[in-house]
């Protein structure tokens, strides 16, 4: 069985669960300015689209963090590790800088399993 959560009218899911995984992507859906409130945003929302999805920072797997501008990366994590939390929660995870659509400066998919 597969379970969509789909974007109304974009074509795309923020999650899909399949076989005990959760495939999930999250952006700051406000666009705010700077990285650190982008960051802040998107991290807020990866936790309501697993929520919604029957997972939660203790099921994260793996992540991807995609970076508008890859130097930005300390700045990203200032907030990326409190928001993480214990060892226990961290997932494998890489950094890549991309272009994303104009105005957004980070963008995150991870795979974690059901909780």
């Amino acid at each position: 069985m597969v379970k969509r959560f789909p974007v109304e009218g974009k074509g795309r899911c923020t999650a899909v669960v399949s076989d005990g995984l959760v495939y999930a992507v999250a952006t700051d859906p406000l666009c705010a300015d700077g990285i650190l409130a982008q960051t802040r945003n998107t991290l807020a929302e990866l936790d309501r689209v697993l929520a919604d999805a029957g997972s939660g920072k203790a099921g994260l797997l793996q992540a991807t963090v995609y970076l508008s501008d890859i130097s930005t990366k300390p700045d990203m994590d200032s907030v990326w590790i409190p928001w993480i939390g214990p060892e226990e929660n961290w997932p494998q995870r890489a950094c890549v800088g991309a272009g994303l659509d104009a105005g957004y400066l980070i963008e995150v998919v991870v795979t974690a399993k059901l909780l």
